[in-house]
């Protein structure tokens, strides 16, 4: 891949490395939208006040705490304006991460699992996980150097860091912390996100979870940044991409079918609007 297409693959939105590591340290940052990803997001906050909100939950950040975000996840961050936001975030390959296994089958990944079932926001008990905060520390000074096979030495110091995270969580080394939402929304956010492929009725949705249409509507889109079919194309749309990859022979109509779109002409406008490319475009670049 020349570099010309590279600078347009990034542009786009794509992580073309298994992973990226680096620091940011803002203090003048503008309003950040609730967005998502293709790829799985770890921050580890060093200093700063902010708020984190990912799929309807809210939490205020501690230093030491790792922050989690899948792939898919709908996520905000809210730094106090003026306060340095210091962190080190890695964008990391999902496909990447399944392809190291450990004896008993599981893979790197298991931490996010873990985090999506326990608390997407985990601290880093002083005293009790220090070994973590170096490696991360060295993982992305290596990340920034130029001497002798650099780039093998950093994927080693990545996999080692995920190792050790992994272990951490298993060990019980690392604290939930604590989480707000609205706890009438947040099942309806769960419900959809389990069955995204499928016909929503926001009326009946209403009434599955005893709350009116205005409320729904209103604290719905407070919760998430999205009224409610905006987030369900937005999640169906992920997936879309998620499968066009995955499965590079399927025709892509049926890609957009399976995701839940009623047919492939709305499935085509939706993925333009939302990448500025089409399905076809989407999966020509990624496999080169």
């Amino acid at each position: 891949m020349n570099k010309k297409d590279r600078e347009a693959i990034q542009q786009r939105g794509y992580l073309v490395e298994n992973f990226r590591v680096f620091r940011l340290d803002d203090a003048a940052l503008a309003p950040i939208p609730f967005h998502y990803h293709d790829f799985h997001k770890l921050i580890i906050f060093l200093s700063g006040t902010c708020d984190y909100i990912i799929e309807g939950r809210e939490w205020h950040l501690a230093p030491r705490d790792i922050v989690f975000v899948r792939a898919g996840e709908i996520h905000r961050p809210i730094p106090q304006s003026g306060v340095p936001y210091e962190r080190i975030v890695i964008y990391i390959a999902p496909m990447f991460l399944e392809r190291f296994h450990a004896n008993d089958g599981d893979t790197l990944a298991r931490c996010f699992h873990s985090a999506r079932d326990a608390s997407s926001v985990m601290h880093l008990t002083e005293g009790h996980t220090h070994d973590l905060l170096f490696h991360i520390e060295k993982l992305e000074r290596v990340s920034r150097e130029h001497g002798f096979a650099n780039k093998l030495y950093t994927e080693m110091l990545f996999i080692e860091f995920m190792i050790l995270l992994n272990r951490a969580i298993i060990g019980g080394e690392l604290d939930t912390t604590a989480v707000t939402c609205d706890k009438k929304i947040q099942p309806v956010i769960e419900h959809l996100a389990a069955h995204i492929t499928e016909p929503v009725d926001i009326d009946a949705l209403a009434a599955k979870f005893f709350i009116s249409r205005s409320y729904l509507m209103h604290r719905f889109k407070d919760a998430t940044g999205y009224g409610v079919r905006q987030y369900v194309t937005k999640k169906r749309l992920h997936l879309s991409r998620t499968l066009l990859i995955e499965k590079n022979n399927e025709p892509v109509a049926s890609i957009g079918t399976a995701c839940g779109f009623t047919d492939y002409l709305s499935f085509l406008r939706a993925f333009k609007k939302e990448f500025k490319e089409t399905p076809d475009e989407y999966r020509k670049a990624h496999q080169q």
